[in-house]
């Protein structure tokens, strides 16, 4: 094993899994048995995906490439989704998933994030109050006449 490896705590041997619980027809579908083991820490794609990161840290040089390219693909998606968000589509799914990105290393696109989500929130909250109000002016306006 690296040091690097070693340094982070990867361990390469294969994971056990237990065995699932038995469906209704009494046998694992294949599905539930991949999704269970490729959320294990140790499937072998975390470990390489690992390895490469803690490869990555020990080079500055490379560790400053990587954070550019993650800058520069981070905006470039945070800058797709703001011009789809008047379109009919995933606009703002695009914008979080562009802030996603650069918060994997920048905690100040975490925090703006996280704002973005709760202006969300009380923009939704606020528009679902106002569509209530006036369905329910119409639905006295109605009553009346």
């Amino acid at each position: 094993m690296s040091a690097a490896g070693q340094a982070l705590g990867v361990d390469r041997r294969l994971p056990e899994f237990p065995a699932a619980a038995p469906t209704v027809e009494g046998m694992t579908t294949a599905v539930e048995r991949s999704a269970a083991e490729g959320s294990s820490p140790r499937h072998p794609f975390r470990l390489w995906l690992a390895r490469r990161r803690a490869y990555i840290e020990l080079h500055p040089k490379l560790r400053f490439a990587y954070l550019l390219a993650l800058a520069i693909v981070g905006i470039t998606i945070v800058l797709v989704g703001i011009v789809l968000i008047p379109l009919p589509g995933p606009g703002w799914l695009i914008v979080f998933l562009g802030f996603a990105a650069l918060g994997t290393e920048f905690a100040v696109a975490r925090r703006f994030n996280a704002f973005l989500r709760r202006m969300l929130n009380r923009a939704t909250a606020w528009w679902h109050r106002q569509r209530a109000e006036r369905v329910a002016r119409r639905s006295r306006a109605a009553a009346m006449q």
